[in-house]
């Protein structure tokens, strides 16, 4: 089978039956691109006669190009993604990334923001325009769900049951999960829905809880411009992002003696492993509280 045509059913298949979003299929279709670039250069054209000798002289060239290891694991993991599917498929009868080790990332601890920056933060908005009201109340979503950006811009009003005081959120894979709000949470997003988005949305028609001044469905570009405003005025000088509060309300919650599989469920994670990282963020945090101020340390 030729090697771009296998590449190019792997991508439909991520698309229909994983559901994963434009950009990762974006990310996974550039580093599947530079294989199959690789590979050609090698002489090799079908998924039958990559070995793992190919492959390795693919992850070298990735070293040399000065691709850091993070770097060449993610693309690793397209390229083992895209032969373990062909083998189940029965499109090939091995798996050359059986014979090759994937590099090493090494683990980055997130970068997250301190309480104090995140009340900084969720009180920079104001509440006096539709604007500001709906942007404390992202923030405040965001902070009390641990949510993605996607999650937020993509939510829509039969999802969000404030009576009950719970968000049903989508996340990868168009896998749902009910996530408790708290009550600042709530109060902000009745502000929105009853002062704020009527201002705004004309008629029926827009589902998105979440809308711009012309009422249509706000984007993650648009909010990101006005997250960097906002973080200005609260004065954090350091670059930000909405991940940053994804991070801090999981490590804030585990700081506060949160469950993990808890905060697991309610990230949305699907292994356990991805969420223990913010262990270590804990765990470094309790480190420098000790050198910090232990008489002795």
């Amino acid at each position: 089978m030729d090697l771009e045509a296998a590449i190019d059913d792997y991508l439909q298949h991520l698309a229909v039956e994983r559901g994963l979003s434009r950009h990762t299929l974006s990310a996974y279709g550039t580093d599947l691109a530079e294989l199959a670039r690789a590979l050609g250069e090698q002489g090799v054209h079908t998924v039958q006669a990559v070995r793992p000798p190919h492959l390795l002289a693919h992850l070298s060239a990735l070293a040399r190009a000065g691709h850091k290891p993070r770097t060449q694991a993610r693309k690793w993991v397209a390229v083992r993604g895209l032969f373990r599917w062909l083998r189940r498929e029965g499109l090939v009868d091995a798996d050359p990334t059986q014979g090759v080790a994937m590099p090493r990332a090494g683990r980055k601890l997130p970068e997250l923001l301190s309480r104090e920056e995140v009340g900084a933060l969720l009180r920079a908005p104001g509440l006096d325009d539709p604007l500001a009201i709906r942007d404390t109340a992202i923030l405040e979503l965001m902070y009390a769900t641990g949510c993605r950006v996607s999650e937020a811009m993509g939510l829509t009003l039969d999802r969000l049951h404030l009576d009950q005081g719970v968000v049903l959120l989508e996340g990868k894979g168009n896998k749902q999960r009910y996530v408790p709000l708290g009550e600042p949470a709530v109060a902000a997003l009745m502000r929105w829905l009853e002062r704020g988005r009527p201002a705004l949305v004309r008629g029926g028609g827009v589902q998105e809880v979440f809308v711009g001044r012309r009422g249509r469905p706000l984007g993650r570009t648009g909010f990101f411009r006005r997250l960097r405003a906002h973080a200005e005025v609260a004065g954090i000088r350091r670059p930000i992002s909405p991940h940053k509060l994804r991070h801090s309300f999981a490590t804030h919650l585990l700081e506060g003696g949160a469950d993990l599989r808890a905060v697991q469920t309610m990230l949305g994670h699907a292994d356990i492993a991805t969420t223990e990282i913010y262990t270590h963020v804990t765990g470094a945090h309790v480190r420098e509280a000790y050198d910090r101020h232990h008489p002795r340390a």
